[in-house]
């Protein structure tokens, strides 16, 4: 698929800054799904980015089933399953001839794959998704100040024509690392170094490598990781603390040849075309807090770590969607402004330990040290069924919950509890007809049960915003009610409308 024209509209078309409901900073994947979940809802807003156009390389590489499934939700999938490689497996090469192979896929039923493809495929769709929704994104235009007061915040923003003034009721950073909407806030971001100059690089190459998975291998430098991209493409990441960041092209690729013939046992000379090649450096950082009044943040802006296990771009992409459905009821008064305290509050303990995980991953495969550990027991270890298939939860966030956040009342029953992601199941119609749950949502809540008191309350707090489904189960005697991001927000026969009072409220129910 072709995004020129679409392309042509946002860039080279004749869009204007104006006021808005909501002013996001950042066209990557977080800023872009944060847009259209807004725009589902029927928010203003408005995207600016100070690049002069849409990134062509990328570091990140797919989406996770959580990942693919957001887009779906907000109708940006389009046709990313068929242009991406379904990931199946990820191998690991060990020192004394150790691996395990990682199986991704289980066989399971109902679940989404992980997609391997770059992360500019993924903002391609996204913008096509934008375009379809009117939704404006602002190249060249760099956010330098904002104001806030009690009503707004005056953003000003910096073009090629000069500096212009945009008022907004709330400015949303996702606008990377190196964050001016965290500045501008003045919200600290401390953290450190993990490892030192690493390289990543996307060659055209015939190697005789798995192209429905990943190869790690663990050599005396750490680990060379090398993923299949579409069109017969591989990604590759080593290691290169010899590298400065002003290493030049010719210097990185004599690495790369290097890497390959030594550590991968494969022909130096079998790389047929260099697309990309970059040097950085791995940081772990978090921001103290993810608000400050009415500049949020949100995806890199609020957190960063290592690429290890491709969590980044899809914790984004979560942290766009549990905060779109929150300041679109804000916004447009339909919730209290203590609800959006309840974003920081449900993906912070998430993001603390994908932090710690990715972290302490990063710091065993990446030691160039032989580790009886790892080779004798972990590798072992990993070959059994149970903990990949945990490995695999963990990996895919579908097992990402808020049983402990704000917004979670005390349920302890059998079945998905408040908090839980709700499974994509089958659903019926009240006035006939089968749809799977997960396409009633993205834009609206959903009341799963027998008609009710519970399903006056809710209607009665969220009018058309609310779509009430039967189970086919005839025996399922509660109602859950599920959020617009696909969690379970309460469960059972009276009481909806107590919970909703207490959400949109005071912002929780504890």
């Amino acid at each position: 698929m072709e995004y020129s024209s679409v392309l042509y509209w946002m860039w080279g078309g004749p869009v204007e800054l104006r006021d808005t409901t909501v002013l996001v900073s950042g066209a990557g994947p977080t800023g872009l799904v944060l847009a259209a979940g807004l725009a589902l809802q029927g928010v203003p807003v408005q995207v600016v980015d100070k690049a002069d156009g849409p990134a062509t390389t990328s570091r990140a590489l797919g989406l996770h089933p959580r990942g693919a499934e957001v887009l779906d939700r907000i109708g940006a999938l389009g046709d990313l399953t068929e242009r991406a490689i379904a990931m199946r497996s990820v191998t690991l090469r060990g020192g004394g001839g150790s691996e395990v192979r990682l199986d991704m896929d289980h066989g399971r039923a109902g679940y989404r794959k992980a997609l391997i493809m770059s992360q500019a495929s993924v903002e391609g769709q996204l913008r096509q998704r934008l375009g379809e929704l009117d939704v404006p994104i602002r190249w060249g235009s760099e956010l330098v100040d904002a104001e806030q007061d009690e009503h707004g915040v005056t953003a000003t923003v910096r073009g090629a024509g000069g500096d212009g003034k945009v008022r907004a009721q709330w400015l949303v950073g996702c606008d990377g690392a190196h964050s001016a909407v965290r500045k501008l806030a003045g919200i600290d971001f401390p953290g450190g170094q993990i490892i030192d100059s690493s390289l990543l690089a996307d060659l055209r190459a015939d190697w005789p490598l798995e192209r429905t998975g990943s190869t790690a291998a663990l050599g005396e430098r750490g680990l060379i990781g090398v993923m299949p991209l579409p069109g017969g493409v591989w990604r590759l990441f080593a290691p290169a603390p010899e590298l400065s960041a002003r290493a030049g092209q010719d210097e990185i690729l004599r690495e790369v040849r290097e890497i390959v013939r030594g550590t991968l046992d494969l022909p130096a000379d079998s790389i047929a075309e260099v697309q990309w090649l970059s040097v950085f450096r791995i940081h772990r950082r978090l921001a103290t807090t993810f608000r400050r009044g009415r500049l949020l943040l949100a995806g890199d802006a609020a957190h960063i770590h290592s690429p290890t296990g491709g969590q980044g771009m899809n914790t984004g992409i979560g942290d766009a969607e549990n905060l779109a459905w929150k300041l679109s009821l804000v916004a447009r008064g339909r919730a209290a402004e203590p609800l959006l305290q309840t974003y920081e509050a449900e993906r912070r303990p998430l993001v603390e330990t994908v932090l710690r995980s990715t972290t302490a991953a990063t710091r065993v495969l990446f030691s160039g040290e032989r580790s009886l550990l790892r080779d004798r027991v972990a590798f072992p270890l990993m070959q059994r069924p149970w903990l990949q298939r945990q490995l695999w939860w963990r990996a895919s966030q579908l097992g990402v919950h808020y049983r402990r956040g704000p917004l979670a009342g005390r349920d302890a029953g059998p079945g998905p509890r408040a908090g839980d992601r709700a499974p994509n199941i089958a659903c019926l119609r009240r006035g006939g007809g089968r749809t799977l749950l997960h396409d009633n949502l993205g834009d609206r809540w959903v009341l799963l049960g027998p008609p009710g008191p519970a399903e006056d309350e809710v209607v009665e707090r969220l009018g058309d915003e609310v779509v009430a489904l039967d189970h086919p189960d005839a025996g399922l005697r509660e109602n859950l009610l599920v959020r617009p991001d696909g969690h379970v927000a309460w469960r059972g026969r009276r009481g909806a409308g107590r919970w909703l009072d207490a959400v949109l409220r005071g912002g929780g129910v504890r």
